[in-house]
């Protein structure tokens, strides 16, 4: 298991934890189940990175990813992708802040 799969499988439990629900609202998912949902949300994710003009060419992987994954962790991982890649936008200096922000 990489790191990214340590660090994620902290903060779902973590969720767990807090909120006293699982993702599926039974029991928490078996340690395959987990790992066929990083792998998807991978394969997904390096898809997307392959064809930043065109993401409906990972269609099939997308419903790979929402098959694999439960609803919950879905929306966690869309939204940790969505930061990651402003985090690298920003920290490269391409961040562009948009007008109305810039004028506030």
């Amino acid at each position: 298991m990489g790191p990214r799969a340590v660090a994620d499988s902290a903060r779902l439990a973590f969720l767990f934890c807090t909120t006293g629900l699982s993702p599926l609202g039974m029991a928490a998912p078996s340690m395959k189940e987990r790992q066929a949902c990083w792998g998807a949300r991978d394969e997904y994710w390096k898809c997307l990175d392959e064809n930043t003009e065109d993401a409906s060419q990972c269609k099939k992987l997308r419903s790979s990813f929402e098959s694999s994954c439960p609803q919950q962790w879905i929306k966690y991982f869309d939204k940790r992708r969505d930061y990651l890649k402003f985090k690298e936008k920003f920290e490269a200096g391409q961040f562009q802040p948009s007008k109305t922000t810039a004028k506030s």
